[in-house]
């Protein structure tokens, strides 16, 4: 779906203000009610807007620890892989999980409440999962930005 200026603001609006009424996201973009309600439809129904979610702040849930481990698996079959994919799905301490280029097989975004829980989940259950030969992990120190606002003008460098 190629998308027309308009809908890139709406996807831009909704980004940074998601509970926004129709109402409130037909005049912040200069469209009437129902062509825009009928273009978020679109963009529902597209799978361009995959879902809404509220943004919950991980420190306030006691979440202190921010951890990325790289994951070095040992070369396993199909199944063993899969084995560790659906480990990965089912731990909800991970909060992402990218397969990797380089030296590496994948980089995990984990999060805990401690470095003693923290430790307790890379020994206990990420280094047991199927085919995990070596774990490397990094702490973030200070998050100097978090966003899951993705631009929409289309290329690097210009903004939406």
């Amino acid at each position: 779906m190629s998308l027309d200026a308009l809908e890139r603001c709406i996807l831009t609006a909704l980004q940074t203000a998601g509970r926004m009424s129709n109402v409130e996201l037909a005049q912040h973009i200069g469209l009437s009610e129902s062509p825009c309600l009928r273009r978020v439809k679109q963009l529902e129904e597209a799978g361009i807007i995959a879902g809404y979610a509220a943004v919950v702040d991980q420190r306030k849930l006691g979440l202190d620890v921010t951890a990325y481990v790289l994951v070095t698996m040992a070369k396993q079959p199909d199944s063993t892989t899969e084995a560790f994919h659906a480990a990965v799905r089912m731990e909800p301490h991970i909060i992402e999980c990218h397969a990797m280029s380089g030296s590496h097989d994948y980089l995990m975004k984990v999060v805990a409440g401690s470095m003693d829980d923290f430790s307790e989940l890379c020994m206990q259950h990420i280094l047991k999962f199927p085919g995990v030969q070596h774990v490397e992990s990094s702490f973030s120190l200070k998050e100097i930005k978090n966003s899951r606002v993705l631009p929409t003008a289309g290329k690097a460098g210009m903004a939406g």
